[in-house]
């Protein structure tokens, strides 16, 4: 090859790169404009619903999980300075106990629906006035709410309706807020364990971990009778915490 030709050649590989830096940086300087004027990059209503409740959400999970079940607990153990509720009680000795919350399931998601009740109004507002200011035509109805513990997660579903109205127009009948949680199997474990404290003042913990290997079940005896549940889910480190009383011993005496 020529000297010629491979100066030739090292000239295109110049003007190559120079037209691909040039691009890189008209890309940069523009894109903003260009992504405003397609209108990408404005969030979703879902995806706003969704980063509007989900640290809410979480946060009250957490709390339900470790005071048994109820944000403000009103029949409570205190363990380690926080207030244990208890599932199932009896005041008299030798006596099994009765379930306390025998809907457990259902008081948990009514905790959270309540829990988050304030916020409802201020997120679906701020999701209006947010489309207002991005020259939306806005028509927004709200209606109730669910939640719902479902295996591996936990739902919000809003039947609130939203129709947004600018070049074209937009209907969205249904939001949901969805977040990865195993509290309904811990729950449906802590249901067994208190069916066990009502039959025979008992449960068997360690069965539970011979048939659920990701499941850590802790039973803890106090001196006045009362018994301290704790399952824990080794993988991701859940918990779910509550108290029974069932078949005490007169103070002096231990259940075995």
């Amino acid at each position: 090859m020529k000297r010629s030709d491979k100066r030739g050649q090292v000239t295109i590989f110049i003007i190559i790169g120079i037209v691909i830096v040039a691009l890189a940086f008209l890309m940069y300087l523009y894109y903003p404009k260009i992504k405003s004027s397609l209108g990408i990059g404005l969030e979703s209503p879902s995806a706003f619903i969704q980063e509007c409740f989900e640290e809410e959400i979480a946060d009250n999970l957490e709390i339900l999980s470790l005071q048994g079940g109820s944000l403000n607990p009103q029949h409570y153990f205190i363990y380690n300075n926080q207030k244990l509720e208890y599932l199932c009680y009896t005041e008299e000795n030798y006596k099994t106990c009765v379930m306390q919350q025998p809907m457990l399931k259902n008081h948990i998601e009514s905790e959270i629906k309540e829990s988050i009740r304030e916020s409802v109004k201020s997120c679906f507002n701020s999701l209006v006035e947010n489309y207002k200011s991005k020259g939306y035509g806005v028509e927004f109805k709200e209606k109730d709410y669910e939640i719902e513990l479902l295996p591996k997660r936990v739902v919000a579903t809003f039947n609130s309706s939203l129709v947004l109205t600018k070049e074209s127009t937009e209907k969205y009948d249904l939001f949901s807020v969805v977040l990865n949680n195993n509290l309904y199997e811990l729950v449906s474990v802590a249901n067994s364990i208190l069916n066990w404290e009502t039959r025979y003042g008992d449960a068997e913990t360690t069965n539970y971990m011979t048939y659920y290997h990701d499941l850590k079940v802790e039973k803890k005896k106090q001196s006045d009778g009362s018994t301290i549940y704790i399952l824990t889910d080794r993988n991701n480190g859940n918990k779910f915490q509550f108290a029974s009383r069932s078949v005490a011993w007169p103070a002096g005496y231990t259940g075995g």
